[in-house]
C-alpha cells in the first residue's frame, strides 16, 4: 500500500510539473509580443501584402489586419511607423486618435496591426513634417514638392514581436 501511495504522489507531482511547463510555455509565447493600443484577436487570414489596397479609391476604408516588418518609427515619440509588406510595398501607419505610441526602437521587428486600411494623397506639408520627424536634412525636405499617393493604415491596436 505504501508503494502505491508513493507512486501516486510521484505521479501527481510529475503531472503538476507538466502542467506548469505547459503554462509557462504559453505565457512565454504571449510575452514574446507587446500590445500597444486596444487588444484584438488575431485572425487566420492576416494580410501580408498590399492586396488589401488594390481596389480602394482615395478616402475609402476597409477594416482588416496587416502583418509586416517595421521599417521606420517616428524618433520624436513613436507616433507613426512605416511597415514593409512581403510584396515590397510599404504602408504608413498612424495610431487611432493619437491614443498610443510604439517604442522608438521597434524598427526591424515583426508587427500585426488591427484597424483601417486606406489610400491617401499626402500633401507636401505632411510629407515635409514626417521627413523632419525622421531627421531629414533641410535639403531633403526642400526636395518634397508634390503630393503623393500612399498606402495608409490607422491602427487601433498593434502587436510587436520582441
Amino acid at each position: 500500500m505504501l508503494k502505491s501511495s508513493h507512486f501516486l504522489h510521484k505521479s501527481t507531482f510529475f503531472n503538476t510539473f507538466l502542467v506548469f511547463l505547459v503554462l509557462a510555455n504559453v505565457q512565454g509565447s504571449i510575452a514574446q509580443s507587446s500590445l500597444h493600443g486596444e487588444s484584438f484577436t488575431l485572425k487566420k487570414d492576416i494580410n501580408k501584402t498590399s492586396n488589401v489596397f488594390q481596389n480602394l479609391e482615395i478616402a475609402e476604408t476597409v477594416s482588416t489586419q496587416i502583418k509586416g516588418t517595421i521599417s521606420e518609427v517616428c524618433q520624436a515619440k513613436g507616433c507613426w511607423m512605416k511597415v514593409h509588406l512581403t510584396d515590397e510595398n510599404e504602408v504608413f501607419v498612424r495610431f487611432k486618435d493619437y491614443g498610443f505610441f510604439v517604442p522608438t526602437d521597434s524598427a526591424g521587428k515583426e508587427v500585426v496591426m488591427n484597424g483601417q486600411a486606406f489610400i491617401e494623397e499626402m500633401s507636401v506639408e505632411d510629407q515635409r513634417h514626417y521627413a523632419m520627424d525622421k531627421g531629414a536634412t533641410k535639403e531633403e525636405v526642400a526636395k518634397i514638392t508634390e503630393p503623393k499617393k500612399t498606402l495608409r493604415f490607422e491602427a487601433d491596436g498593434v502587436r510587436i514581436s520582441n
